[in-house]
C-alpha cells in the first residue's frame, strides 16, 4: 500500500470515529429558534420564562420583542403580565434600560396600567429615573393609544423627576396630538421645543408632514415642508411619501407621478407604500390599467406587496368585474406568504362563483386550507 493511500485510510477512519458535533442545546441561537418554532403559545411561555434564567438571554431584546408581539397577536394578555413580571425577579431590574424595555413591551401591547407600573415602581428597585425613562413612559401611551395622556405627563413629570425633556420627548408629544388631529397644537410644541433650545429633526418634521398632507392640509403641509428646508434637513422618503399622499389627495396624479419619478435624482427610491398610495389613488380615480400598471412596478421592485395592497387592490379589481386578475392576485398573496384578512379572500370566492368560475374558486378555497403559514375558512356559496 503506498503512503498516499495509508494517509487517506488513516484520515478516513479519524473521521468516522469522530461524532458528529450537535447543536449546543443551551446557545441563545439554539434557544431562540426553538422559541420561534413553539407553536403552543402555553409552552412558549414556560420556555421563554426558563431561558430568562440565563443573563445572557436577558440581554436579547429582539427575542423578548418578537416573543411579545406573538402573544399579543394572540390577545395573550395575562401571559404577556406573566412574562414581564416574573423579570422582576432578576437584578437586571435596577438597570434603567432593563426597566424601560419592560415599559415599551407593555405599551406595545397596549398595556398602558402595567407601564405605568412599572415606571411607578422603578425607585422601589434602586432604579434611576432619567429621561430615557420618561420618554419611554410617553412613548408607552402613544403606543397603547392613550394619546390624551402624553401632554399631562410632559407638564407633570418632568418637575417631580428632575428631568429635562429632550428631543425625543418632544417629539412624542407632537406625535400624540397628531394621532389626536391636535394639528395646530402639534406646531405650537414645534414652536416651544425651540424656545426651549432644542432644534426639531427629520422625526419632528416628517411626523407634522403625515399629518398636515394626510388630512388633507395641502397648504400647511407645504409650509411645513419649507420650515424643514430652511433648517437644511434633507427629507427621505417617508417625507417624499407624506408628500405623495398630499398630492394624491388634491386629485394631482400626474404631479404624484413626476414626484416618484423625481426619486431616483435625489439617491432615493420608491418603496411600498410609494406604491400603495400611487395604486390607492388610481382606484379611487377608477383607473383599472393604472392601477395595473403600479402593480405590476411594485412587484419588480424591491419590495413586495403587503396587506395594505391587496386589501386595496381585490376590492377594487372586484368591483370592476377582472375576476381573473383578481384569481391571479390572490394566487401571489399565497405564493408570497402575504397575511390578509380573510374577507377580501372571501370576496374573490364569492365573485369567482357568481361568474360560474367554479373551480377557480374552489382553488382559491383549497388554497386557504393547506398553505403552511394561516388558514382561511373560505367557501363557495350554494349554487342552488
Amino acid at each position: 500500500m503506498s503512503s498516499l493511500s495509508r494517509l487517506l485510510q488513516r484520515t478516513f477512519a479519524t473521521s468516522l470515529s469522530k461524532p458528529l458535533q450537535q447543536p449546543n442545546p443551551n446557545s441563545i441561537r439554539h434557544v431562540s429558534n426553538d422559541l420561534y418554532k413553539e407553536r403552543n403559545l402555553k409552552k412558549l411561555v414556560e420556555k421563554f420564562k426558563k431561558s430568562c434564567e440565563s443573563d445572557r438571554f436577558r440581554t436579547k431584546t429582539g427575542i423578548y420583542e418578537s416573543t411579545i408581539r406573538r402573544l399579543a397577536s394572540a390577545k395573550r394578555f395575562r401571559w404577556i403580565e406573566e412574562i414581564l413580571e416574573d423579570q422582576k425577579k432578576y437584578s437586571d431590574i435596577s438597570k434603567e434600560g432593563f426597566a424601560v424595555r419592560l415599559i415599551s413591551l407593555y405599551g406595545k401591547s397596549g398595556m398602558f396600567e402595567q407601564a405605568s407600573k412599572v415606571f411607578d415602581e422603578m425607585p422601589d428597585y434602586k432604579c434611576d429615573r432619567t429621561v430615557k425613562s420618561f420618554n419611554a413612559l410617553l412613548g408607552a401611551c402613544v403606543s397603547s393609544k392613550n394619546f390624551d395622556k402624553v401632554d399631562g405627563y410632559f407638564r407633570e413629570l418632568p418637575g417631580k423627576l428632575a428631568v429635562k425633556p429632550d428631543v425625543v420627548s418632544y417629539n412624542t408629544v407632537v406625535k400624540a396630538f397628531c394621532k389626536m388631529g391636535l394639528l395646530d397644537s402639534a406646531v405650537s410644541t414645534v414652536d416651544e421645543m425651540e424656545k426651549n433650545g432644542l432644534e426639531p429633526d427629520l422625526i419632528t418634521f416628517n411626523t407634522l408632514l403625515d399629518a398636515f398632507y394626510g388630512n388633507g392640509r395641502w397648504v400647511e403641509g407645504e409650509n411645513i415642508w419649507a420650515r424643514m428646508e430652511n433648517k437644511d434637513l434633507v427629507p427621505d422618503i417617508r417625507s417624499y411619501n407624506a408628500k405623495l399622499v398630499g398630492l394624491i389627495s388634491e386629485k394631482k396624479m400626474s404631479e404624484a407621478v413626476d414626484l416618484v419619478g423625481e426619486l431616483s435624482s435625489k439617491g432615493l427610491k420608491p418603496d411600498v407604500f410609494s406604491y400603495n398610495a400611487l395604486i390607492k389613488g388610481n382606484c379611487k380615480d377608477g383607473n383599472l390599467e393604472e392601477v395595473k400598471r403600479w402593480y405590476k412596478e411594485l412587484s419588480k421592485s424591491d419590495y413586495a406587496p403587503d396587506r395594505a395592497t391587496f386589501g386595496t387592490l381585490l376590492p377594487f379589481v372586484c368591483e370592476n368585474g377582472d375576476f381573473d386578475w383578481a384569481f391571479e392576485l390572490c394566487k401571489d398573496i399565497f405564493d408570497k406568504r402575504c397575511l390578509v384578512d380573510g374577507a377580501v379572500l372571501q370576496l374573490v370566492v364569492d365573485g369567482l362563483a357568481k361568474e360560474s368560475k367554479i373551480e377557480e374558486a374552489k382553488k382559491l378555497v383549497q388554497l386557504g386550507k393547506s398553505n403552511n403559514y394561516s388558514r382561511y375558512k373560505l367557501k363557495v356559496p350554494s349554487e342552488n
